[in-house]
């Protein structure tokens, strides 16, 4: 079946040559017609995929009260920013609104404010948290100032990566998508030299290929400046490691892997994050937190006694389904090891609770 954004990139890149990966992922994902996010909601049981604040509420909570301690410890301030990058149905963020309205001063303060580029999500958004005064921007960007104290929980896994393929002294060549006997096809470009990979050199063989996301570099900084500028803290939860190696492309259709070039625009598509690049982006402003695996750091939060406080009055299924969700979130087996966090923090102010500097 050839949907209809396929026949558009078939025709374009028939007409102008191969595109990169970045070029067909933007497409495939915020297509103004046909992107996957613009025209649907993809999260949950009726959707492409599950994340972690729709598992548990204990997820939110738990980053929510994180969020909270820090800003107790930088003195309360009077006016802060409250933001979510790609903030999904808006349950992550209700749930942490939920867990610190006994934060004495913290709503009050907090300027609630969304990044998000999808108008099909933002009117999910919208009712998810109705009843409180939440503002929507576009872009990183375009955050106001002040103290930011931030989420971006699976945000960076769908920005658009480049993928580069290591040809020993003749340098990179990038792999595009094109076009072959009418259908999409991977191929790649000629070996040439790419600065900003000039430090993967040593660490490659011939053959191996490296992924870059330049956007998440640029936004990782913006938010470090911010921080280090008014105050604050940033969590960014994804799935990923330190530093990017190998092919981690791919593409969910109706919880299902999909090959990626099946299905443009009706799958999801993501990459691994490349936590490295962003705390490389960052450490020039603010300290970067160690890497931690998301079971390590909500278990130091508290998850185990979140859990057994939310048990007390449940059983039968609701008490299964409340403890698969615990393993879930935390199980090396499950999300525990394959998500990671790091956390961005102002200088002279110790990391949020649950990371160590």
């Amino acid at each position: 079946m050839t949907t209809p954004l396929a026949k558009i990139l078939i025709d374009r890149i028939t007409n102008t040559g191969p595109i990169s990966i970045a070029d067909y992922m933007a497409e495939c994902l915020l297509h103004p017609k046909h992107g996957y996010y613009t025209t649907r909601d993809p999260f949950g049981a009726d959707g492409d995929f599950t994340t972690a604040p729709e598992i548990s509420q204990m997820f939110g909570e738990l980053l929510g009260l994180c969020l909270a301690q820090s800003w107790l410890e930088q003195g309360s301030p009077k006016e802060f920013v409250l933001a979510e990058l790609g903030p999904g149905r808006g349950t992550l963020m209700a749930d942490v609104l939920r867990a610190t309205q006994g934060v004495s001063g913290f709503h009050a303060a907090a300027k609630i404010t969304l990044v998000e580029a999808s108008p099909a999500l933002i009117d999910i958004q919208r009712e998810t948290l109705d009843g409180y005064d939440v503002n929507w921007v576009q872009t990183s960007g375009n955050l106001p100032d002040g103290p930011l104290y931030l989420l971006a929980n699976e945000f960076f896994d769908a920005l658009p990566i480049r993928q580069f393929i290591f040809a020993g002294d003749a340098g990179w060549r990038e792999r595009r998508v094109g076009v072959e006997d009418g259908a999409l096809v991977f191929g790649a470009g000629d070996a040439t030299d790419v600065p900003a990979l000039t430090h993967r050199v040593k660490d490659c063989r011939e053959g191996d290929l490296v992924e870059v996301c330049a956007a998440a570099g640029a936004i990782s900084e913006d938010i470090a400046k911010q921080i280090a500028r008014f105050g604050g803290a940033a969590l960014f939860i994804d799935y990923g490691d330190w530093r990017s190696l190998g092919d981690t492309l791919q593409a969910l259709r109706g919880h299902e892997f999909d090959s990626v070039l099946a299905h443009p625009g009706e799958a999801d598509i993501t990459a691994h994050v490349d936590f490295e690049a962003l705390a490389v982006a960052a450490v020039s402003h603010t300290p970067v937190s160690k890497l931690i695996p998301q079971g390590e750091l909500l278990a130091r939060l508290g998850i185990a006694q979140r859990a057994e406080v939310l048990a007390q009055g449940l059983s039968g299924d609701q008490l299964e389904t409340h403890m698969s969700a615990l393993k879930r979130l935390t199980d090396p087996t499950e999300m525990g090891t394959l998500f990671k966090a790091i956390a961005l923090y102002p200088n002279g102010h110790p990391p949020p609770a649950g990371f160590t500097a």
